[in-house]
């Protein structure tokens, strides 16, 4: 067997699909096939069961696909750090993130970054969910994810950085705008605009709604919260949202963001697949993105 054998048939368990890991390697399915063949060839066991809709890995190739996730990650990181210590302060930092996060809690941090390393490559690879980030983290050659906390991630190692209060933005000539504060009762007749349900910390919120009793209406799905600020302020609902670094809303403008201290603070952290196996550049771009949010 071979490592790209391997890494192939990681590929295809996280995909459950030989055409789309086709796809996304730019080869033919039977190539990726004979990845998978030689495999079990090696093993003598299959590794994958065949379904209607794709594949999945049988309990053999759950435990070789387990195994081989953490032995290319170490392989990958090892890789890195030699690159590192080879070509000294001119290497790269890899970062899977979501579509806002640099404006709202990097952008400091990559100036002051860049300012010290100006020969260091940054690079984002944006995700719509946490999950998609802890997936992208497993199987590609990442260094750090930015998520939304959510309870342990197998393979993952988490470090929280900040925990962010949760405020309504409601337009300013709404009854609600001037109160020093919303309580979880207020929300029965108000529409709120909603993330989508995939998403970790619309999740949280609408576990958090239910622990509160709090049944809220809504009609309008958007897919970050500066969407939803924006549909607040044109007044086609209200939003119950996170206070994100670099909002500015000011006093006399269309909108306000009243507090809303009944629900838990959201956390946000950095994942990793290893924090002692990070190299030094990307522990160190890590340490400046928290300094930056606390």
């Amino acid at each position: 067997m071979t490592l790209e054998d391997l890494r192939v048939f990681v590929a295809v368990c996280r995909a459950g699909s030989l055409s789309a890991v086709a796809r996304e390697l730019g080869c033919t399915q039977s190539a990726v096939s004979q990845h998978v063949k030689r495999l079990e060839r090696e093993a003598g066991v299959s590794l994958l069961e065949r379904r209607p809709r794709g594949v999945v890995p049988t309990h053999a190739g759950r435990v070789l696909c387990d195994a081989a996730t953490d032995s290319i990650a170490g392989l990958d990181l090892a890789l890195r750090r030699v690159g590192d210590l080879v070509n000294g302060d001119s290497g790269s930092v890899r970062v899977t993130t979501g579509g806002t996060t640099v404006r709202h809690f990097m952008s400091e941090a990559v100036v002051a970054f860049r300012q010290r390393y100006p020969k260091v490559s940054l690079e984002f690879r944006t995700e719509t969910s946490s999950r998609n980030c802890f997936d992208a983290l497993t199987a590609g050659n990442l260094d750090l994810a930015w998520v939304t906390i959510d309870g342990p991630v197998r393979g993952i190692e988490q470090r929280p950085v900040v925990a962010l209060p949760w405020v309504l933005a409601v337009r300013a000539d709404d009854p609600l705008a001037d109160q020093p504060c919303v309580h979880p009762a207020e929300f029965g007749d108000i529409s709120l605009i909603r993330l989508p349900q995939n998403s970790t910390s619309g999740a949280r919120l609408d576990a958090a709604f239910a622990e509160l009793g709090v049944r809220a209406g809504s009609h309008t799905c958007v897919a970050d919260w500066d969407t939803a600020l924006l549909l607040a302020e044109l007044g086609l609902g209200h939003a119950v949202v996170p206070v994100l670094p670099g909002w500015e809303v000011p006093g006399d403008g269309p909108l306000r963001l009243v507090p809303v201290p009944a629900l838990p603070p959201l956390p946000v952290s950095w994942a990793v697949r290893r924090w002692d196996a990070l190299t030094p550049l990307a522990r160190t771009f890590a340490d400046t993105v928290a300094r930056s949010c606390t």
